[in-house]
């Protein structure tokens, strides 16, 4: 495990289980949730998985099972790939009072055994905002190439990288300005994206993450480079329907 996976490693198992019992409730009152409705739980990647049933997914750096689950509900075998213990001990209680079952293996992406999982999944699925955790992403989508069959796809969603560049006007919280870093490719140290739901005096004692933020192009190129077929590339608003691009979604298949 490198330097950077082993600092991510540290702060992604600093209370997340925790974490997840107070943003999502315990296992038991989030698997409730998702068995009145699982499609629902996917938002706006459900169109994916219309016909998913028997199909092997993995769900990379699937953290704390929340799309796994609907997935394995709907009837696909799920694989999870995630640094974390914290994450695995809530997904597989997640996935226990859900009546159903996903396999997690708690491993860096780097170090996935690809000799035993070559070619095994129908698809793959990320989502969540996982890319900046990886500094040399094509590396990293030379794995996911690797792990998936031929014919099979992947989707992908993260963070648009246009949104670090737009931040709110300290002056009036509903105007945004730019903010000038969008070619910034060095590795920096943030704070790990549940840091704020605790209290401010406990906030000191969390570790932080190590991250590299890309640009668009060379998300889409190294996909492209890699060997997979670019099928539909989207762009999303934020969370609040702000008239900017905050995530993206690529389909590509082998």
């Amino acid at each position: 495990m490198n330097e950077q996976s082993s600092q991510n490693k540290k702060a992604w198992e600093y209370r997340a289980y925790e974490f997840w019992n107070k943003r999502d409730g315990t296992p038991e009152t989030k698997a409730k949730i998702i068995l009145k409705n699982p499609e629902i739980q996917l938002k706006k990647h459900k169109e994916f998985f219309q016909n998913i049933k028997g199909k092997k997914i993995a769900n990379l750096c699937g953290s704390n099972g929340r799309k796994a689950v609907p997935l394995a509900i709907i009837g696909a075998v799920v694989t999870v790939f995630d640094i974390s213990e914290e994450n695995k001990k809530y997904a597989l209680e997640l996935a226990e009072n859900a009546n159903t079952s996903i396999e997690y293996i708690v491993t860096d992406i780097y170090d996935i055994d690809l000799v035993k999982s070559e070619n095994s999944f129908d698809m793959l699925y990320l989502e969540g905002g996982i890319l900046h955790y990886f500094n040399d992403i094509d590396k990293f989508m030379s794995i996911l190439f690797i792990l998936l069959k031929e014919g099979g796809e992947m989707v992908l969603s993260d963070f648009h990288p246009l949104r670090r560049c737009i931040v709110k006007n300290p002056l009036n919280d509903s105007e945004y300005q730019i903010q000038l870093n969008y070619f910034n490719k060095e590795l920096h140290n943030g704070d790990i994206a549940y840091k704020n739901h605790f209290d401010e005096n406990e906030q000191k004692e969390f570790p932080n993450v190590s991250i590299r933020l890309f640009t668009l192009s060379e998300i889409i190129n190294s996909v492209i480079k890699t060997g997979f077929k670019l099928r539909k590339f989207d762009e999303h608003r934020g969370w609040e329907n702000e008239n900017i691009p905050w995530e993206f979604t690529i389909s590509a298949f082998k």
